[in-house]
């Protein structure tokens, strides 16, 4: 019976030392969480205000063609893949994998250690290994990321770029996201208002080839500050369940103890009864 305590004992110290560890991931995730969620906020204006241009570059002008509107089926795709550099975070890695879509020949552009794990196991085609660390990846990597994604594409390396992530929707709910990013096809109707009447120099194909890389990038950072978030918000969930979790534990043991000390008490009490006796 004292063994038996003892062991639950020891269970008890074992989870109380683990949760202090899930309940600090949780406090580090949450103190995180705001800052990713406002880095979302900012970068979006730069996206749109770039998109908007090209947008207005393509639909006002009837003679306009760039290499980087023209769709090549022949060719593979290229996936930009967020995702985590650690573990415990729920689902966050695993849904994201499966939801994307790769065929055969297609090449990967993994950001963060996980995705290039994933991948590399997998036997695809990896871009480059360099960017391991999504905590890590700034604005101007995120430039470079779209100058290279740009001339790969200008090269014929594939037909098509595909930036996969997730997206966060709020605190409780993180969804996979697939945004295409090349071709840049323009499907609204032409309309003609006043920024129809700005003229680019030195030409429109040009302005619009120069803006695409920054586009790119663009779009990548957003991508990676969505991510970012989800990942935490993500982490901070699985903790909070990890805690909950813990402390059901730590409860159902404490009970186990009590009855088996009690159990040991009262056999205790009926040995020294039964030996009075004789």
């Amino acid at each position: 019976m004292a063994g038996n305590m003892k062991a639950i004992k020891n269970r008890i110290k074992s989870v109380e030392n683990t949760k202090q560890i899930t309940k600090a991931m949780e406090l580090v995730a949450a103190s995180k969480l705001k800052k990713a969620s406002a880095k979302i906020e900012n970068s979006r204006p730069f996206f749109e205000i770039l998109k908007e241009t090209l947008d207005g570059i393509a639909k006002n002008n009837k003679d306009f063609s760039s290499p980087f509107c023209v769709l090549n089926e022949s060719k593979p795709t290229c996936h930009i893949v967020i995702a985590g550099d650690r573990g415990l975070a729920g689902g966050y890695n695993s849904n994201l994998f499966k939801s994307v879509d790769l065929k055969d020949g297609d090449v990967v552009f993994p950001i963060g250690r996980k995705a290039i794990e994933h991948f590399e196991h997998r036997g695809a085609e990896i871009f480059t290994k360099k960017y391991n660390v999504t905590e890590d990846v700034s604005i101007s990597d995120c430039d470079a990321i779209g100058k290279e994604i740009s001339k790969a594409y200008l090269d014929g390396k594939f037909g098509s770029v595909k930036v996969e992530y997730t997206k966060f929707v709020n605190f409780l709910s993180q969804m996979p996201a697939s945004d295409e990013v090349l071709p840049i096809i323009y499907r609204g109707e032409e309309k003609n208002d006043t920024k129809s009447l700005i003229i680019y120099e030195p030409s429109y194909e040009a302005v619009f080839d120069f803006a695409v890389p920054q586009y790119i990038g663009g779009i990548v950072y957003g991508a990676v500050a969505e991510s970012l978030a989800s990942e935490l918000s993500a982490r901070r969930n699985a903790m909070q369940s990890a805690n909950k979790n813990a402390d059901e534990m730590i409860n159902n043991l404490n009970l186990s103890y009590n009855r088996a000390r009690q159990a040991a008490i009262t056999q205790e009490i009926t040995e020294i009864v039964a030996g009075s006796q004789e």
